[in-house]
């Protein structure tokens, strides 16, 4: 009889019920790349709605909150159409508070925000695939995504199978503090 055991290594992997988030920045990878009307409205919210109950529990625990997703398929450069920005007020109206916003997923103004979090709060980095290094699953760009936070959750079922830099490459950057989120 033979038995397929797949070659990938989790390693030290958790999941949000058994890890302690207290006085934590958690990298969430989610999938918000929700469909949206000419006027730039979100006709379907499921994918956000979906990443709630995770993004909750974390921040129940005294943590603080970094969101990492996509939206859109804008080959690496900025579409203003495609801008994660576009979703912040349906972010706010469902957590009932203020939800910052890096203008850039990387570099020294998403640092500074991260840096400066609190428990409690959520912060949302602009569109992962502005960068081309993100769809090449590049080394050096997870190594800059993983700088935001001290944890790092993937909740993204939808985009699981895809090797990016933010759902993949960067788990090597956590190698105890790495877990599935409810969806996954």
């Amino acid at each position: 009889m033979y038995i397929f055991v797949p070659k990938f290594n989790i390693g030290n992997m958790y999941t949000v019920d058994n890890y302690n988030f207290k006085g934590k920045r958690v990298l969430i990878r989610v999938d918000f790349n929700v469909p949206m009307d000419k006027d730039l409205n979100i006709t379907d919210d499921t994918r956000i709605v979906t990443a709630v109950p995770t993004i909750r529990k974390i921040l129940s625990e005294g943590a603080s909150v970094v969101v990492m997703t996509h939206l859109g398929r804008p080959k690496g450069k900025f579409v203003e159409s495609m801008s994660v920005n576009n979703i912040l007020p349906r972010l706010e109206e469902l957590f009932g508070q203020k939800v910052q916003f890096a203008p850039d997923c990387i570099g020294d103004e998403a640092e500074k925000f991260s840096n400066e979090m609190k428990p409690g709060e959520i912060l949302v980095l602009e569109n992962l695939r502005f960068h081309k290094e993100e769809l090449d699953g590049d080394e050096e760009f997870a190594g800059k995504l993983s700088q935001l936070g001290d944890a790092y959750v993937m909740n993204a079922f939808g985009t699981a199978h895809r090797a990016h830099a933010s759902t993949s490459t960067i788990a090597k950057f956590f190698p105890y503090d790495k877990m599935f989120g409810y969806l996954v």
